[in-house]
């Protein structure tokens, strides 16, 4: 019975991000049809952020009237809408409408946003629930959260894209294209993207069945070996085919439940330790992400993809790493942010010079942005878990403002990229057939 319920916790978790981190990894198939093109992922980190309105109620609505919630309830209905959007997404995701005179991609957006207010809203409601079992369970939840950006990119990889030939046009160029007859034609993947969305589709099922099965396993009722909460908790449940071991029931012990003494840092370390929380994630929810087509998409829709997908798999890597290798040096901490800005500097500056980075044409070019956004991605992640543990061992209020200093850094840096992209249009986008750079 163990085992089943560290299976449960850990598709239960499943479902936490795997919608984003879905859309994410797909993004080298999508901007070459929906209108927006390059200029799509700034639209996606803006409308991520506007789904933290979902945590932002939670929060108030415990603060202000605590106990109205059902915890239970909403965990329901937002993985019934992560179900619902995902089905919708794979048969709506590429129709258009004209907003403006300019033709968007107005499904896929209002679509995105439900599923990103899913995913948001699992941060402040999925947790808290599994806090309701032993430790060890919670440990499993997380690595379940952990694959919800590992199969989405496992499974992008399987689907395979990339490989590109240049063919003749079949119209006439028009007077303001450049280059000469060519245009770029990619193979087609070895499934469609409507294939990949009900494959997410799966997975946020997958999630509500362990939910669902979470909830109907009966605890025992022996107060003696569980809090009185525990107990509570498990008087609403429904009958089970079989009953959990009781000793896996048990809270932590009172030396354990202690919480731990307040380490010693001073106002300027603080101040040091809140600024790397805004910066790393400001880049890496923010800034970057907004500017990987054109950073990516001149060396070709090979690299854009391994780099896409190969970065949602260092994420839960480097978390993996910080589970077994911690390092809480400050030090240690700003020399990483340090060495993850420069690869982060480096995408940047390969889309600044967009359609012509260096390297463009090159096997070494596409190899080397992959790994930088690896990089990139891997080191930075690694910061941002041991800023939190460091948070959260210093007090609960620490943690608190940790994450609005998570959501200011993600709003910061989306707010920032949104104009540079859209609006004065400072990243140019390139064909990989007509493009003629001077080197």
């Amino acid at each position: 019975m163990t085992l089943m319920v560290h299976v449960l916790a850990c598709a239960f978790g499943l479902g936490s991000w795997v919608a984003v981190n879905g859309l994410w990894v797909e993004l080298p198939l999508i901007v070459n049809t929906l209108p927006e093109g390059w200029e799509l992922p700034s639209y996606l980190t803006v409308i991520i952020q506007m789904a933290n309105l979902g945590p932002l109620f939670i929060t108030i609505m415990h603060k202000a009237r605590p106990g109205l919630l059902n915890e239970r309830t909403v965990i329901y209905a937002i993985l019934s809408v992560g179900v619902v959007s995902c089905i919708l997404l794979a048969f709506f995701w590429d129709r258009t409408s004209v907003v403006g005179g300019v033709s968007h991609s107005t499904a896929f957006f209002i679509i995105t946003f439900f599923l990103s207010l899913v995913d948001c809203t699992s941060s402040v409601t999925f947790l808290p629930f599994m806090m309701q079992l032993p430790a060890k369970y919670v440990t499993t939840y997380f690595i379940g959260e952990g694959l919800s950006g590992f199969v989405p990119a496992v499974v992008a990889l399987a689907q395979g894209v990339g490989v590109a030939k240049c063919v003749n046009a079949t119209q006439a160029m028009t007077a303001n294209q450049t280059g000469g007859t060519l245009q770029t034609e990619y193979l087609p993947p070895n499934f469609s993207t409507e294939v990949f969305f009900f494959l997410l589709t799966a997975m946020m099922c997958i999630s509500l069945a362990a939910f669902v099965a979470l909830n109907r396993l009966r605890l025992p009722a022996d107060e003696n070996l569980m809090t009185s909460s525990v107990a509570s908790i498990s008087s609403g449940l429904e009958n089970p085919a079989a009953d959990i071991d009781p000793q896996d029931l048990k809270w932590k012990s009172e030396e354990e439940s202690h919480s731990p003494e307040e380490p010693d840092h001073s106002l300027y370390q603080l101040a040091f330790i809140y600024f790397l929380v805004v910066w790393v994630n400001g880049a890496t929810n923010g800034v970057l992400p907004s500017v990987q087509t054109y950073s990516c998409m001149s060396y070709g829709n090979l690299a854009y993809h391994l780099s896409a997908a190969l970065a949602s798999v260092a994420n839960p890597v480097a978390c993996t790493i910080a589970m077994f290798f911690q390092n809480r040096s400050l030090a240690v901490l700003g020399v990483l942010a340090l060495l993850g800005t420069g690869f982060g500097s480096y995408n940047m500056a390969m889309a600044a010079m967009s359609p012509c980075p260096l390297l463009q044409g090159s096997v070494a070019g596409e190899v080397i942005i992959v790994l930088s956004w690896l990089l990139f991605t891997g080191t930075l992640s690694y910061v941002k878990v041991m800023l939190g543990v460091i948070l959260r061992d210093r007090s609960h209020s620490a943690l608190v403002w940790s994450g609005a200093a998570v959501q200011a850094g993600s709003l910061l840096g989306s707010v920032i990229m949104f104009p540079l992209v859209n609006v004065l249009t400072l990243f140019q986008a390139g064909d990989f057939c007509n493009t003629k750079c001077p080197f």
